[in-house]
């Protein structure tokens, strides 16, 4: 067994350890990637032919995170992991974005790349690490792939930046971002930060370059002491040069003439590119057409990505017709559906979402049980994307993972302007009903709207806007695109998303196809992208300024209060039948949960007089009893001797029959009392011993004077 390790060392000391030749040596590269106790295995194997009429890179990656790696069950009734959860899901999606560029273009054979979590300890963060395990899978394997790669996750805390930092230090962090990169360029980044300037971002990019390179290296000597510097060799693609410049000779000047001509209608311009096909396929032999239809398809994509691109480098020329940094038409509406706790409607060209808001109890909490990670979520985001949005004709199934992707960014674009310790459990769900341009930016415009429109007093208002570029001779020559199209999306070499407030960003996604794109030219992207937020900014509180003073009508009503930890028991009751009691008596809807050393009680109803009520009993319940003080007493039972009364909710108390009146009472039935009278009393003494508690009516009442004895003779 030839056993290979190579060991990187980390600014702070921690080291990341690769080893390869021991494990799952039948993929056609694996690698244990360790740092202190976590350990994530990756695999990668790929088949030696192409599916016949594959013209795409066909990559599948997945990222499992194994329960027994930090020593639980998995939840569920099966008690196994099931279908991947939304973490692993968006760290697939990191660590495809950052390889998938890499791959020859004209390599098509099926490929999946696997990482998997066997070991943690809840201190290092795994999902940093799994793109390094996967590319160093690669790098061992004969699969051509022109990496390697690394990312890192690099965040600023207390102002300093710190590569790859704990889960206990990530919570002191005002910037979280994960950067994959060659030894040459920056390819993928992604993250969250508390409305930072365009310039920390950049530094911040840089930081992880430094450690990256360090990674790459790492590999790059892995790979030549396992001998796999030359890949397999391979031919997935029949080419037809002929028919390739016969087709570019006689399309390119009818396309380019249709991408410069400046179409703001998405249909009609598709149609019009379609219809110089079907001419060109027209004059062609029907079953050469037939026998060349994938060719012919590939090399007219081609004609129409040049056109396109030399349209805007030489013309200055979009295809809708706007400018480089103009933004499409903005029109938006609050209040649009009467049902929801919030709502908005915010179109930007071709692109609309429709966005609710609703607001819930903590009931509605989303429980979060991963490997590592527990706890509940009180901020949700919900994204869809159906088929007639783009207007296909196909049925719609389920969440993919495209759309929990674009729904993690509009979540974390949003979140940070959620007030703290805010009592209420939200719900944004953004349906996307129309689709040319970025969708996930509509969202986070369309959320901050519906969030203002239910009253949710979010710090400030957020923004979104898709910018892309377009370069030749590595950055020499270039154009940025502010909120750019589908096609746009398509054909330029670098597309990202920015969000942010007025004072900085909350979000981005970057994703850099081209190699040697310069720091200088990121800048100047990141800075035309802070322009069209502003525009979209002024926009968006052109419809609503501000969050609106008061929830809808409708909306429930939650009030916050904190009692003793030690009364919790006596506020919930055994089996919970006093926290239930009083949820049927008032309508109110009662949650307890233990924090620190307190209490905290959420009472949720959809009027003032339940949640009064509700707060009376509770405050009844956590109040010491004290003498000398009168309460309102509720009778319980009558007996011989006296009463049973509750002055207090879970306090009650034996009120005498020599307590009721001044005047002598023989028996109870005189006195008049029945169950579920009211009665006040004085609490006048409690019982050291055995706690009871003596109570009494008639100190309540005037003493009657005493009456004279007769003197006798």
């Amino acid at each position: 067994m030839n056993v290979i390790t190579k060991t990187i060392t980390l600014g702070d000391g921690r080291t990341i350890t690769l080893e390869t030749g021991k494990l799952a040596k039948q993929a056609d590269g694996a690698v244990m990637l360790t740092m202190g106790k976590t350990m994530l295995l990756a695999t990668v194997v790929s088949a030696t032919e192409a599916v016949p009429g594959t013209d795409f890179m066909p990559l599948s990656v997945d990222y499992k995170e194994k329960f027994a790696s930090n020593g639980r069950f998995p939840g569920g009734f099966t008690r196994r992991e099931g279908r991947p959860s939304d973490a692993e899901i968006l760290v697939s999606r990191l660590v495809d974005r950052a390889l998938r560029p890499l791959f020859p273009d004209d390599y098509h054979a099926e490929t999946f790349v696997n990482v998997t979590l066997y070991s943690a300890n809840g201190v290092d963060m795994p999902d940093a690490l799994a793109g390094l395990a996967a590319s160093a899978a690669l790098a061992v394997s004969d699969v051509p792939f022109n990496g390697p790669i690394s990312e890192v996750r690099v965040a600023r805390i207390d102002g300093r930046f710190v590569v790859n930092p704990t889960f206990e230090q990530l919570v002191e962090a005002d910037m979280d971002i994960i950067v994959a990169a060659t030894s040459d360029n920056i390819m993928m980044v992604e993250g969250e930060m508390k409305e930072v300037s365009e310039e920390d971002l950049l530094n911040a990019m840089k930081t992880a370059h430094e450690e990256i390179k360090k990674h790459c290296q790492a590999q790059m000597e892995l790979m030549a002491e396992v001998g796999k510097t030359a890949k397999r060799e391979y031919c997935h693609e029949e080419n037809d040069e002929e028919l390739k410049k016969d087709i570019w000779d006689k399309t390119y000047d009818k396309v380019y003439a249709l991408a410069t001509s400046c179409n703001a209608d998405k249909h009609a311009r598709s149609e019009n590119f379609a219809k110089v096909k079907e001419e060109y396929i027209a004059a062609m032999e029907p079953e050469a057409a037939e026998e060349k239809a994938g060719l012919i398809s590939k090399y007219y994509h081609e004609v129409e990505k040049e056109a396109m691109r030399r349209s805007i480098l030489d013309e200055g020329k979009r295809l809708d017709g706007r400018k480089t940094t103009e933004i499409r038409p903005i029109w938006s509406e609050v209040g649009y559906l009467p049902g929801p706790h919030g709502s908005a409607v915010f179109t930007r060209g071709e692109t609309q979402s429709l966005t609710t808001v609703t607001l819930g109890t903590k009931m509605d909490e989303k429980i979060v049980d991963e490997s590592l990670v527990q706890g509940k979520e009180r901020f949700l985001l919900h994204y869809n994307f159906p088929p007639f949005s783009t207007g296909e004709a196909r049925p719609s199934r389920g969440v993919g993972r495209r759309e929990i992707g674009h729904g993690n960014l509009a979540f974390r674009a949003l979140k940070p302007m959620i007030p703290e310790d805010y009592p209420y459990v939200i719900r944004v769900v953004s349906d996307i009903l129309e689709s040319n341009g970025s969708s996930s930016m509509a969202t986070v415009c369309a959320g901050t709207l519906a969030l203002m429109d239910a009253g949710v007093q979010i710090k400030k208002p957020v923004s979104g806007i898709a910018m892309g570029l377009i370069s030749e001779n590595k950055g020499k020559n270039f154009a940025v695109l502010s909120d750019i199209l589908g096609d746009e999306d398509h054909l330029g070499d670098m597309d990202f998303k920015v969000t942010g407030t007025r004072d900085g960003i909350t979000a981005t996604q970057m994703d850099i196809k081209v190699d040697g794109l310069s720091y200088e030219i990121l800048e100047t992207a990141l800075n035309q992208a802070k322009a069209g937020r502003m525009h979209i900014l002024n926009k968006i509180q052109e419809t609503l300024a501000e969050p609106r003073e008061d929830l809808k009508p409708h909306a429930p009503r939650i009030f916050v209060m904190f009692i003793p930890k030690e009364m919790i028991g006596a506020v919930i009751g055994p089996g919970g039948k006093i926290i239930q009691n009083m949820q049927a008596e008032t309508g109110a809807v009662i949650a307890i949960e233990e924090i620190g050393d307190q209490g905290r009680v959420e009472i949720a109803g959809t009027n003032k007089s339940s949640i009064d009520g509700a707060v009376q009993m509770i405050k009844g319940i956590v109040a010491i009893p004290e003498v000398g003080e009168t309460y309102q007493a509720k009778v319980k039972s009558i007996m011989p001797y006296g009463a049973f009364v509750e002055f207090m909710p879970g306090k009650e108390g034996l009120l005498h029959i020599s307590e009721l009146d001044w005047k002598r009472i023989e028996r109870m039935e005189d006195a008049g009392l029945k169950e579920g009278d009211t009665i006040d009393v004085k609490l006048l003494d409690i019982d050291g011993k055995t706690g009871k508690f003596k109570l009494s009516h008639k100190a309540l009442m005037p003493r009657p004077p005493r009456e004279e004895k007769s003197r006798r003779d």
